[in-house]
């Protein structure tokens, strides 16, 4: 996983929604070992404290679950619930964007054209 942290805001905000898009892309698929707390916080860069605090609050969502004192977190095996959380994820994103475009004085009809050319330049082909 590659590490993005700003300075404009809280470092351990930013961990939690780097590590929830990572579940919900697929980089740790439903049910696999997730990292230790201090294998993430030495690849980015933080405060294992920092860290620990995303991951309670992960697990806390139900994203992330603690099989035994031993064994470490897990990614949970819930696949309604990492789709619930993606399309909600891609739901706030969506309204995130059209506000960008209300305010830059787009349309619902210009915004809805510049997406189709995004699709034509292969945009979510991952190009």
């Amino acid at each position: 996983m590659k590490w993005k942290i700003a300075s404009d805001r809280p470092v351990y905000l930013q961990l939690i929604e780097q590590i929830q898009r990572a579940v919900l892309n697929g980089e740790y698929p439903p049910g696999s070992k997730f990292p230790t707390v201090r294998e993430l916080a030495a690849q980015a860069g933080v405060n294992p404290n920092t860290m620990q605090k995303a991951l309670q609050a992960l697990e806390q969502s139900g994203l992330l679950c603690v099989e035994n004192r031993t064994a470490g977190r897990v990614v949970t095996s819930d696949e309604a619930l990492i789709r619930h959380l993606c399309g909600s994820e891609a739901q706030q994103t969506a309204q995130r964007f059209c506000r960008e475009m209300a305010q830059m004085g787009k349309t619902a009809e210009e915004t809805i054209e510049l997406v189709r050319q995004c699709e034509k330049e292969g945009i979510f082909d991952g190009k």
